[in-house]
């Protein structure tokens, strides 16, 4: 029972390597918004398994959810793919703010699950199959309102090349009138990718250039990861 719960806490981490692992490819590949929408998908279908569990008598139910939430969650696609597409379509003045909404409401999220997963609210015997569940609602919202939204304009205009469609995507981001800033920016942004080298992961670790930046990262992220915090 000890191995089992134990792999069941940790599966999300390793489903969360893999998400993240990934993302930049299906980025590219597929654009913001069609990644966030399938992303969506997955993070629902995880939410009724775990949710079904109970039902099914079915352990494993959890052990494949949690791990399709560590693809689908914050440590797998959610985390890069938020920043980058809400930083894109957000205008130059309010980029800044945009991003910062993501720390917020991921503190605000484990706030609100850990009120509710107390005994006498969601976490009690008969109910928790809900809260395990609960996680597929802000999938679902985001699902049903994302197609409203255009495709990143930067997307459509450095990797799509598709002029039309990016100018309509800042139409209806930014509104009628001129936001050449913007454009610049993203025309800078674009000429700087050209004589840019990306980096596999083995090609950063063995560039000397970013050795101290990267110890740097690795003991931040480590010692969050040892201060107890995934534990509670």
């Amino acid at each position: 029972l000890l191995f089992l719960w134990s792999i069941t806490v940790s599966i999300f981490g390793i489903g969360g390597l893999l998400g993240s692992s990934g993302s930049r490819y299906l980025t590219v590949k597929y654009g913001k918004k069609k990644c966030l929408l399938c992303n969506n998908v997955l993070m629902i279908v995880a939410a009724f398994l775990m949710g079904c569990s109970k039902i099914a008598r079915s352990f494993e139910m959890i052990l494949i959810g949690r791990f399709m939430c560590g693809i689908s969650a914050g440590k797998g696609l959610c985390t890069p793919l938020h920043h980058q597409y809400v930083g894109e379509i957000s205008p130059k003045k309010l980029r800044g703010f945009a991003n910062s909404t993501s720390s917020f409401f991921w503190t605000l999220g484990k706030a609100v699950g850990q009120i509710t997963g107390q005994r006498e609210l969601l976490g009690s015997q008969s109910l928790w199959p809900v809260l395990m569940a609960s996680c597929g609602f802000p999938a679902l919202v985001q699902l049903l309102t994302l197609p409203f939204f255009p495709e990143s304009p930067p997307y459509l205009f450095m990797h799509k090349e598709d002029q039309e469609g990016f100018r309509k995507a800042i139409k209806q981001l930014w509104g009628e009138g001129h936001h050449q800033a913007e454009v610049d920016d993203i025309m800078k942004e674009k000429a700087t990718m050209k004589n840019t080298k990306i980096l596999s992961v083995l090609e950063l670790i063995k560039e000397r250039a970013f050795r101290w930046q990267l110890y740097m990262i690795i003991t931040l992220t480590a010692t969050i990861q040892l201060c107890g915090m995934n534990a509670v």
